[in-house]
Order: structure tokens, then C-alpha cells, then sequence
């Protein structure tokens, strides 16, 4: 696929005037969950829910992360998801989980993301 960066807003999902702007986040849909600067995090006030949540690594290292909700909006679209507390030397990735929330899948050739269109139900 290659990869590629976006930018995105993290609000706080009880209080949404306090947000912050992520200029460059990689897509990744390898990672289940989308991490964010411990320090963002706290600044937009995001509580850590889940301690010590265990994640492994692409090199098979295995880590403990906190966890928190937060609101993650890209252009129109949003959706609350777990954020992970993201430590020094951590790279910032936006998840498959939060781009199913959103709505959006990644094009390969444009390297950019777009919109699913509607929602399948049962």
C-alpha cells in the first residue's frame, strides 16, 4: 500500500471546545488503534480509562500503553474511539478501528483517504 501521513483534530468527548490539531499522523491499518501524544491527550483533557493495556510491537517487543476516549475528526467526518497514550520515541498512527468509525478507507493509488459510502446492514 505505502504509506502515508494525515492530519486530524482530537477533541475531548465530554468537553468538545477542548481540542488540538495532529498536523502528521500515519494511516495505518495494520494497528488496531490510533495513537496520539500522551502529551495532547492530556492537554484537551482525555482521562486514561485502561492501564497498562498490553500492544506488540511490528518487531514482536511487547509494551503497555495507557488508553483513553477521545473524538477524532479528519475534513467533515468524526467518531469517538480509544486513543492510546502515545510515549516519547512512539509513532503516531491513526488505526483501522478510528478509520471504520470514520467512515473512510484508504485508496492505495492516491495514497489519501475517501469516503466508504453508505453503511451495509443486516
Amino acid at each position: 500500500m505505502g504509506a502515508f501521513y494525515t492530519s486530524c483534530i482530537i477533541q475531548n468527548h465530554v468537553d468538545r471546545t477542548r481540542s488540538a490539531r495532529i498536523s502528521k499522523i500515519l494511516v495505518d491499518t495494520g494497528s488496531e488503534y490510533t495513537w496520539i501524544p500522551e502529551a495532547t491527550l492530556e492537554k484537551v483533557g482525555v482521562v486514561r480509562e485502561k492501564k497498562d493495556m498490553l500492544f506488540v510491537m511490528a518487531n514482536g517487543q511487547q509494551i503497555t500503553r495507557s488508553v483513553g476516549f477521545a473524538i477524532i475528526k479528519i475534513d467533515k467526518y468524526f467518531t469517538i474511539d480509544e486513543a492510546v497514550f502515545a510515549e516519547k520515541g512512539d509513532l503516531l498512527l491513526l488505526g483501522a478501528r478510528t478509520l471504520e468509525g470514520l467512515n473512510l478507507y484508504v485508496d492505495p493509488r492516491q495514497k489519501k483517504l475517501v469516503a466508504a459510502g453508505p453503511l451495509p446492514v443486516a
